[in-house]
């Protein structure tokens, strides 16, 4: 009751004009930087806190959690809207937000993903405030054996849900994408692996213009072809008041607890962020819920999970940065920085000299998610009206706008290269029923599976017998053979079925 008490009067001390229009302000500004596609939370934040180092210790950090929080939503606009998600973590929300917009429901798809990062934003910060210090004990548990099984289960879960008539093709974008993270210079021994002797290769291949890449260029060219566009007369036109999207919301209850729980609890796990959160998240509606088949062509449940999940994570994903020092995902290691930069030290001592500082990032996560719910509330109509503007006109804006994401984080212009040559590739990719979505996620896990297997080998001496003998690898690996034989039997059914239907045609 205590910790109740102590955030009551933090956050009332925080319900000022001054700290509430700073919010609101940073808060809207995320939005925008989440939904052109390149620029990240991550950039964001990266960009502001210098800007910060004059500002007093508070109002840096009302910018800066206003930024993370609005552009982990801003994210899902252009995913709605575009087919192009705004950030990795809305690599998920395609799947059924543009469908859903296709069948010109993107009023709702965006009222749904607004509710979504609202609740999902709190459930983090309740994590945050009561369940940080039992959630850091099972933390500490995870080791290069678990973060390794957990990153190929992850990337198998993408290839399952993106391709459920066939997870094979899902399984093989994924592979493809580990196949790209392999290029450049290897984490442990700095050794140039697959540069063909180009030194703009020797860093890697980067996520940025792939993400845009795959996502951004194939649906330019579809839509400037006449192929998918929304036709602006089936828009709808009655809107939905707030009292009905919570009442349409609330029919999801289980999945706002799911997700939310599901989003926290992975961001509390250092390194791993809101792209594995909204997959699994995604993956457990899934497989829960009774319309599977709406999955995919667009489900409300779709829309809402991953929402919820990578906006829960930024709740989560601070709890090992402030406990431990360590971050929860790639914005979060930039406001490590930040913090330090404002004279704030993470780690076990933060509780001694500064006793209410989670107390008082939690208010802040707490208003944040306020002001996502009534900024998306103020911008959620406007949007749509980009239907109304004629392809011709639009996508080469777009296409202006992907270049530009592609180029910021790195500045240099074979990413701009790299961006276009994978938007070709993924077009054919499409063409052919290959989702983009996995082999986005194998190139950003890639890193991960790599360093960690090497160096979960090295200290076993290259044995894999600790990947079955520690209890969370072997969950891991557990469930990943279950969802391989699951789907075999699942394509064995397929088969047969095509063998019969042939046999009755001759």
């Amino acid at each position: 009751m205590s910790s109740l008490i102590r955030f009551i009067y933090i956050l009332g001390s925080f319900l000022n004009p001054h700290v509430l229009i700073i919010i609101g302000a940073s808060t809207a500004l995320g939005i925008v930087v989440g939904a052109i596609p390149g620029l990240t939370a991550t950039l964001a934040i990266a960009l502001l806190t210098g800007l910060t180092f004059g500002l007093a210790r508070w109002e840096a950090f009302n910018i800066l959690v206003g930024v993370y929080v609005g552009a982990m939503f801003g994210g899902s606009l252009s995913a709605i809207l575009l087919n192009i998600p705004g950030t990795g973590s809305a690599s998920a929300t395609v799947l059924d937000g543009y469908p859903l917009s296709l069948q010109g429901k993107a009023y709702t798809a965006i009222s749904l993903s607004r509710i979504g990062a609202f609740f999902g934003t709190l459930i983090g910060f309740v994590f945050l405030i009561s369940i940080a210090p039992p959630l850091m004990k099972a933390v500490l548990y995870f080791t290069s054996f678990e973060m390794t099984t957990l990153a190929i289960f992850a990337v198998l879960v993408a290839g399952t849900v993106s391709s459920p008539d066939l997870p094979i093709k899902g399984w093989i974008g994924g592979l493809f994408g580990l196949l790209l993270s392999c290029v450049g210079m290897d984490s442990i021994w700095s050794y140039n692996r697959f540069t063909f002797g180009l030194m703009g290769l020797s860093t890697g291949i980067p996520l940025i213009p792939v993400l845009i890449g795959f996502f951004g260029i194939p649906q330019i060219i579809k839509i400037l072809s006449g192929s998918q566009w929304v036709n602006p007369q089936s828009i709808e036109t009655k809107e939905v008041g707030i009292v009905g999207q919570f009442k349409l919301s609330f029919k999801y209850s289980a999945t706002i607890i799911r997700s939310g729980i599901i989003g926290a609890g992975v961001g509390a796990i250092p390194g791993i962020g809101g792209k594995i959160a909204a997959w699994l998240s995604y993956e457990a509606a899934y497989k829960i819920s009774k319309d599977r088949e709406k999955f995919g062509k667009g489900a409300y449940e779709g829309v809402m999970a991953p929402e919820i999940a990578n906006n829960a994570c930024c709740g989560g994903a601070l709890i090992p940065t402030l406990t431990l020092g360590i971050p929860g995902d790639p914005p979060t290691a930039v406001f490590l920085a930040a913090l330090m930069l404002h004279g704030v030290t993470p780690g076990p001592l933060l509780s001694i000299e500064h006793p209410d500082f989670i107390f008082q990032m939690a208010a802040l996560l707490f208003i944040a998610s306020f002001m996502v719910f009534g900024l998306g509330l103020v911008i959620a109509k406007p949007v749509c009206k980009i239907f109304e503007i004629p392809p011709a006109i639009l996508m080469p804006m777009v296409t202006v706008m992907c270049i530009i994401g592609g180029y910021a984080l790195n500045t240099r212009i074979t990413d701009v290269f790299l961006l276009f040559v994978f938007g070709i590739i993924g077009y054919f990719l499409t063409e052919m029923g290959y989702h983009p979505a996995p082999i986005v996620l194998g190139l950003l896990l890639g890193g991960m599976i790599d360093e960690n297997l090497r160096r979960a080998l090295m200290i076993s001496d290259g044995s894999i017998l600790p990947f079955l003998t520690r209890p969370i690898s072997l969950v891991f690996i557990l469930v990943s053979i279950y969802i391989i034989i699951s789907q075999t039997s699942l394509w064995r059914k397929i088969w047969q079925k095509q063998k019969k239907n042939n046999i009755s045609n001759k």
